[in-house]
């Protein structure tokens, strides 16, 4: 069977039932959805609004917590910033000129992570288009973690079943958090392996899209993940790019994300738009997909590997960036350990700015290190600003360090093991493992995705072509603005109000 593009530019003919079932479930809940202009500029909200979101916990199963779902998000601040929290890493922690400004994606509610915005714009593009039903369909999230928790809570939110499945492998968090969020035990779907193993993901949704009640929001492929961060996020980091320049000029050079689902990267589509920022997408070394057109497994946990999504737009990439997960691995103890945060001291690291780190989870710390090496490899300086995503924080990692710590550091991690790491991976880090992507390496990568899309996925030869024309691509901008329309729609026929 061939499969469609997960594109929805118009109304399922055949969804009427579900779109009505749709409202009545979300009128019975007073269920407002946001729409991506909100989310993209919160200083839109209504008083009203704000009033309620000054009353409900951010980690609270709360519809209210929908208009969250962005990166205005305080810890000490239950309405939105003006600015999105982020840290600007000085040359003490890089090792370079560059600016490099991290936003952090911690702030996100109910998961602490930035995935949650991604399923929320694949859920509610389904959901008003009428191709999801909450009062019948189950929501399937395959993913290898955050993802996974993230469809969790806007499925518990817009009244519906969500599945997680996700490797076995990942963090012991991740899978706490879901006992605390799902209410049947079978909705929790552990599947072979850890971060690289992206197949048997896709293996396991299948046997479940036999059961026509169940649908896969597969985040590789929806395109609907690519559009909510070309969106939000994109906007988002204009915003802090605009902020850090505002004293000191300078020219945003490129941005940066590991690839995982690569709906992240559509922030970086938008940036090249607006300001004619350059795009690197970065990959782990242990899984060299894109680089070597390698294999393996590694454990910076939120980039799937050994395929390309779908919805990376692999011929608006610029440069591939390849991390080790031994570099994650070690400096995620540094940053988290007192002798690390020492070590960053004595190297002139304000200790304000090292207790920061702890919101930089293993994906966060690989962007970080492919931003350094990008300013390295391009010569860029003070006058040039690379931004990058903290998709998470430490917190969701405090098992994996413990396991690091038992494997690699048995006796203990002093000032002298906290100097060693610290030299290894952050001062000397080189320019190997980069690709530039030129014509030929453009369509190198995109060809690998032949073999997931078409010959596993059923994803036809001419819906998989087209995709290599930016032409296709920005013809996909409009229907942000369709879909918001559609939530206006949606919400004025449920009628529901903010308290």
């Amino acid at each position: 069977m061939r499969r469609p593009l997960a594109v929805f530019d118009d109304f399922n003919p055949e969804g009427k039932t579900s779109f009505a079932n749709a409202v009545t479930r979300f009128r019975e809940r007073n269920i407002v959805l946001p729409r991506f202009s909100e989310l993209r500029d919160p200083t839109t909200f209504k008083p009203d609004l704000l009033d309620a979101l000054a009353h409900v916990d951010p980690d609270d199963a709360d519809p209210i917590n929908l208009f969250r779902v962005h990166w205005f998000n305080s810890p000490t601040q239950p309405t939105p910033v003006a600015i999105p929290d982020h840290i600007e890493l000085p040359p003490e922690v890089t090792g370079t000129d560059a600016r490099i400004v991290v936003a952090l994606g911690n702030r996100f509610p109910m998961i602490a992570a930035h995935k949650v915005l991604a399923a929320y714009s694949c859920l509610v593009a389904r959901l008003v288009t009428g191709r999801f039903d909450p009062t019948i369909n189950r929501a399937v999230w395959p993913s290898t973690g955050n993802y996974a928790r993230g469809g969790v809570a806007i499925s518990k939110i817009m009244g519906c079943r969500g599945v997680a499945v996700l490797p076995e492998g990942m963090s012991r968090e991740r899978f706490e958090w879901l006992d605390r969020w799902i209410e049947h035990p079978e909705d929790v779907i552990r599947t072979p392996g850890t971060e690289a193993n992206v197949k048997e993901i896709y293996d396991e949704c299948g046997r479940l899209e036999a059961d026509e009640s169940n649908v896969i929001l597969n985040q590789f492929s929806e395109f609907s993940n690519h559009l909510g961060h070309y969106a939000v996020t994109g906007p988002a980091l204009e915003s802090i790019f605009l902020e850090v320049t505002s004293k000191q000029p300078a020219q945003l050079a490129a941005f940066v994300s590991a690839s995982g689902s690569a709906g992240t990267l559509g922030a970086g589509d938008y940036l090249k738009d607006t300001h004619d920022t350059r795009i690197v997408a970065v990959e782990a070394l242990e899984v060299p997909t894109m680089l070597y057109n390698g294999f393996g497994d590694h454990n910076i946990q939120g980039i799937g590997d050994k395929h390309v999504p779908l919805i990376h737009n692999v011929t608006n990439t610029d440069l591939i960036v390849g991390i080790s997960d031994k570099a994650t691995d070690h400096l995620d103890v540094a940053f988290n350990t007192p002798s690390g945060l020492r070590s960053l001291e004595r190297q002139g690291v304000d200790p304000e700015l090292g207790s920061l780190l702890t919101n930089l989870g293993y994906s966060s710390i690989c962007n970080i290190l492919a931003a350094i090496k990008a300013a390295k490899h391009w010569g860029l300086g003070r006058e040039d600003v690379i931004v990058t995503v903290a998709t998470d924080g430490s917190e969701l990692y405090n098992s994996e360090r413990e396991k690091v710590m038992r494997r690699d550091f048995p006796e203990g991690f002093d000032d002298t093991e906290a100097d060693t790491v610290l030299g290894t991976h952050l001062n000397d880090i080189s320019t190997e493992h980069i690709l530039d992507m030129d014509a030929a390496n453009r369509d190198r990568v995109f060809n690998l995705g032949y073999f997931t899309w078409v010959e596993q996925q059923g994803i036809s030869i001419d819906d998989f072509e087209r995709r290599r024309s930016q032409d296709w691509w920005n013809e996909l901008r409009p229907l942000i603005e369709k879909w918001d329309n559609r939530i206006s729609e949606f919400n004025e026929a449920t009628g529901a109000k903010h308290r």
